[in-house]
């Protein structure tokens, strides 16, 4: 009976988180937990439940991060709790980096201009382990051309080349027939 129990509310729980419904996913969730405390699904459901209160956008793109790999692998639940503390340390790194010496940017929600992501890049050494950082929990504002073709030829050498091709479809049409933006198609698709 205990193991129906657990099952339903799981299901429950899962189509709360779902639909959006936060608090009472983190409820359900919980409930699981009292009775379950060490189901790796209930704890993670909790955690991604809180976090989507304060940021939909994030704990959907690590729910369906979950799903897709906890049947493939048995360390699922360490590699989203592995992540999960990397955003921790990612937004530390970023509210850090925006009240630092350059003072004159402009404060965007869940957003870091392109140039201040540069310099996170710069002083970590690293743009792909940077992009791997803030990927789930902060959006890159491109304001012009130039660094959107900077961003999407980086985010192709960098092994990133699904998601480079997802920017240039969702935004080339911003640049009608720019013959620069066209050719980043090749750049991409590696030709």
């Amino acid at each position: 009976m205990s193991k129906i129990n657990h099952e339903l509310l799981l299901e429950r729980a899962e189509y709360e988180f779902l639909r959006g419904d936060y608090p009472n996913a983190l409820r359900s969730y919980g409930l699981i937990l009292k009775d379950h405390p060490m189901l790796d699904e209930a704890k993670i459901g909790v955690y991604l439940s809180d976090l989507g209160i304060e940021s939909e956008e994030e704990a959907q793109a690590l729910f369906d991060y979950y799903q897709l790999i906890k049947s493939e692998k048995e360390n699922a639940a360490d590699i989203i709790n592995g992540l999960i503390e990397t955003l921790d340390g990612s937004k530390q790194n970023i509210e850090e980096l925006l009240r630092g010496p350059v003072q004159e940017q402009i404060e965007y929600s869940d957003g870091i201009r392109y140039s201040d992501f540069l310099l996170l890049v710069e002083s970590r050494g690293s743009f792909k382990k940077t992009f791997e950082d803030i990927m789930f929990s902060t959006k890159v504002v491109i304001t012009n051309k130039d660094e959107f073709i900077d961003f999407v030829t980086k985010l192709s050498h960098e092994g990133f080349g699904e998601m480079a091709l997802g920017y240039l479809d969702a935004s080339s049409h911003l640049f009608g027939n720019d013959q620069e933006i066209l050719a980043l198609y090749h750049v991409v698709s590696g030709k």
